[in-house]
């Protein structure tokens, strides 16, 4: 009675908990190791390079006329930008392929 409850929760964890757990780590190590000079999106889609690092906040720089934004660090998304010229374009002969 007490064996399906305990494989319930060991599923629970392996497909929910642990690779959230390991996502968390991951964006913390990123965070943690962001540099000047780095390309950044925010997570409200703001793209910029870091100009300044401190604390708890980070300072970029987001346009060529060098408009300055202080960030949280918990608000960066991804490190890098993420470029939709390699993204499949979704065209008339693909969908007419299925």
């Amino acid at each position: 009675m007490l064996l399906p409850f305990v494989i319930l929760i060991a599923v629970f964890y392996f497909l929910l908990i642990r690779p959230e757990n390991k996502k968390k780590k991951a964006a913390a190590k990123m965070r943690s190791e962001l540099a000047v000079g780095d390309e950044i999106t925010t997570i409200g889609g703001v793209v910029g390079t870091i100009c300044q690092v401190k604390e708890d906040t980070i300072i970029i720089e987001t346009s060529a006329d060098r408009v300055r934004m202080e960030f949280t660090k918990w608000a960066i998304s991804t490190k890098g930008t993420q470029s939709t010229e390699n993204a499949p374009a979704d065209t008339k002969d693909s969908k007419d392929k299925r």
